[in-house]
């Protein structure tokens, strides 16, 4: 085979592919294995490229047996590391004197690498979550097994920080199920048209009671016609409950909170006629370095105080998703003794026909 027909060959394949033969030196790469491997390594020995211990091992390997091989290429380009799932095979007749030579192919797993560590942090929160609340009632079991068993104040005080931390498992699985579920349906766009106005309306009325106890006043300023958008009434009233769930708990007590929904002819971000919602505190703010991670899943600005007040740390990533599958856009504002303003931009359903399941 010749030199020609071997590069005309490598050129052909979608992954970077390269050639060692006998003489341990790269006979022949194709453009891609160039960009990763830089731009002069025909002709040289190939352990002066690869120079990771896997990938020395597989290639001699695979050079004295003939038998095919697979290792990893760890790599960075120049913004993240990468990971390359890299396979040889020894082809016979080609190379020095026809004595045959490897071929090796470099696949991008980098994205199932960050899938699987995501997947990994995930199992490692949800558990250090249920572990806090699990221990909690496993030491007070133990104590109204031995000491507290007969200690009447002790028992009734023992049993209602229990029942504290079984709502707080119960506020997490349930959290957990409304994530799996929003997650899953973020590609289905909604197909009912429903009235911003009134969704709004109804969660409020639902979350005075919170706001009375807390001593915090709800304010919604509101057109007085219906806002129509495209959407389902139940993940519109959970994104609203959530967001002004956290303004009630996180605010100042005796302070306000100001849900305001003003109409917009067209806004940028959804490139359509658009409703405009902010949710405004004055509560203490949120200081800035937090604001581009708080839809993270369990992340939290300030651990303690969300704990203490009952939050799973699901809350904000339930809402981005939510308003991703409505094709909306979530923005938070924020500064240290400022309060902070939650604005939700969702497109009218107005003149639009209602869209395709799939989107």
């Amino acid at each position: 085979m010749s030199d020609a027909l071997i590069r005309d060959m490598l050129a052909a394949l979608p992954l970077p592919a390269l050639m060692i033969d006998q003489s341990e030196r790269i006979i022949a790469s194709n453009a891609d294995a160039r960009t990763l491997l830089g731009q002069r390594i025909e002709g040289r020995h190939f352990a002066t490229i690869l120079r990771q211990p896997q990938m020395l091992d597989a290639i001699e390997a695979c050079l004295r047996n003939r038998t095919g091989r697979t290792t990893r290429h760890l790599a960075n380009d120049g913004v993240q590391d990468t990971t390359f799932d890299v396979t040889c095979r020894y082809v016979p007749g080609v190379g020095t004197v026809n004595a045959g030579a490897l071929h090796l192919t470099f696949e991008d797993v980098t994205h199932l690498e960050a899938a699987g560590q995501m997947r990994r942090d995930f199992v490692a929160n949800v558990s250090h979550e249920l572990r806090t609340p699990l221990t909690a009632l496993m030491g007070f079991i133990e104590t109204l097994r031995g000491p507290a068993r007969e200690d009447p104040a002790a028992r009734d005080r023992f049993l209602t920080i229990m029942a504290d931390e079984a709502n707080r498992m119960n506020r997490l699985v349930g959290d957990l199920l409304s994530l799996n579920r929003v997650e899953s349906q973020e590609r289905v766009r909604p197909r009912d048209q429903i009235d911003l106005v009134a969704q709004i309306d109804s969660t409020l009325r639902s979350l005075r009671p919170l706001a009375e106890g807390a001593g915090v006043t709800l304010r919604f300023v509101a057109p007085e016609t219906p806002v129509r958008i495209m959407g389902e009434a139940d993940q519109i009233r959970q994104v609203f409950t959530n967001l002004v769930e956290n303004a009630i708990k996180y605010g100042h007590q005796d302070g306000e909170v100001r849900v305001v929904l003003t109409e917009m002819a067209r806004d940028p971000a959804v490139r359509a006629a658009s409703a405009r919602v902010q949710v405004i505190d004055n509560g203490p703010g949120i200081d800035p370095v937090h604001l581009p991670r708080l839809t993270e899943r369990f992340y939290r600005a300030d651990s303690h105080r969300s704990r203490q007040l009952g939050g799973t740390g699901l809350g904000l990533a339930i809402v981005k998703h939510i308003i991703n599958r409505h094709r909306g856009r979530l923005r938070v504002e924020s500064d240290l003794g400022q309060g902070s303003v939650f604005t939700v931009i969702l497109p009218k359903a107005d003149g639009v026909q209602p869209p395709d399941a799939t989107g």
